[in-house]
């Protein structure tokens, strides 16, 4: 609380001089610490171990695509293996006999590379699944997270039209960033 100037004669000496009431002074400090002290227990907590959570579950995610991508490479591997092995045959086939060597040998190419395509498109076909699965998992965990926030923060429940306008917004914010 500020002390008005024609006070000023009355305390000339020390925080009074500054026309600062000490008492105030006080009394806004314990009420600042009182309130910083209510929501460092009630609310700060609940936010921190939210976000904490939302962590883990990005980093599960990441994991997730980096497991996904080691299997693509293994695969494709095994496929030019199985390209690798289908050549060699080819050859054994051409020393016996060129004409049906030629047959054969087109024959295991294609099949190879249909195989090799197969197993590729099953691949990014699964990829993508999980790939789909981890974002609408995250889209759902950031909408939960969201309304959460959006309660803590407002201290009020939002009702759904609410809740679906915010949601909605920073859905489309967080996919322009």
């Amino acid at each position: 609380m500020i002390v008005p100037p024609t006070q000023f004669a009355a305390s000339s000496s020390g925080i009074g001089a500054l026309g600062i009431d000490g008492k105030a002074l006080v009394i806004q400090l314990i009420t600042f610490l009182l309130a910083f002290w209510v929501l460092k227990r009630y609310a700060f907590g609940p936010i921190i171990k939210v976000m904490s959570q939302r962590r883990q579950t990005i980093e599960q995610g990441v994991k997730l695509g980096e497991q996904m991508a080691k299997q693509k490479a293994e695969l494709e591997a095994k496929v030019e293996g199985t390209l690798h092995q289908a050549r060699q045959q080819a050859d054994g086939i051409i020393a016996g006999a060129q004409d049906a060597a030629r047959q054969i040998i087109s024959e295991a190419e294609g099949k190879a590379r249909d195989k090799a395509a197969a197993i590729v498109q099953e691949t990014d076909a699964r990829i993508n699944q999980d790939t789909a699965r981890a974002r609408q998992a995250l889209e759902k965990e950031l909408v939960s997270l969201v309304s959460e926030a959006t309660e803590a923060v407002i201290e009020e429940k939002v009702d759904a039209k609410k809740d679906t306008a915010l949601i909605e917004r920073a859905l489309r914010e967080r996919q322009a960033a």
